[in-house]
């Protein structure tokens, strides 16, 4: 059995069907995780870790182009926590949520099954509207789009790479139209 990897849109079940993947199949699931670990290997506060969760801001970006030879805290949180990635995949087969898994490991060498999991943005706002205990759709949305917007330039920022291509994965799954329970069975048998 092969290291899982699970990239996910905001509101469309990644943590959640990721989670009930790794029971299935009796592995381990990481998420958050890595957090505490990467601000053991880094020796930054985790809270700082935990701030950074997948997000690369446009001035990051242009501070980066101008200063690239200066410390950079999102680089050394990324690299520690490539590290501790690719220890936690040495380890045997798990279940590793976000944080560019996918191409951490495949860069290592180590052999993944890559899943994406999008949905339609009514059944993302409804999700989103319980992580986030509201009721107003508008505000869900916002956070929707921002919390996208910034795992896509994060992804693309350390792999260079599009965060919903579908060639970054060997399964892409829609959670709305398939429900998370199937889609759960179907990365499952895939895996095996």
């Amino acid at each position: 059995m092969k290291v899982i990897t699970i990239n996910r849109e905001y509101g469309a079940g990644g943590h959640s069907i990721g989670t009930e993947v790794a029971k299935a199949l009796g592995i381990e699931f990481y998420d958050k995780d890595i957090i505490l670990n990467v601000a053991k290997e880094s020796g930054i506060d985790s809270e700082l870790v935990k701030a950074d969760n997948e997000e690369i801001s446009r001035v990051d970006s242009f501070i980066r182009a101008i200063t690239p030879m200066g410390y950079d805290q999102k680089e050394t949180i990324y690299e520690a926590q490539s590290k501790v990635i690719i220890e936690l995949a040495k380890k045997g087969p798990c279940v590793i949520l976000g944080r560019c898994a996918n191409d951490v490991l495949k860069k290592a060498g180590i052999e993944t099954f890559d899943v994406f999991i999008y949905s339609d943005d009514d059944s993302k706002i409804k999700r989103a509207c319980e992580l986030l205990e509201t009721d107003n759709e508008n505000d869900a949305r916002k956070v929707m789009h921002s919390i996208d917007h910034n795992r896509r330039a994060y992804y693309h920022y350390f792999t260079e790479g599009n965060f919903n291509d579908c060639r970054n994965y060997n399964l892409c799954i829609d959670s709305g139209s398939v429900g998370y329970d199937k889609a759960v069975e179907i990365i499952v048998e895939a895996v095996k």
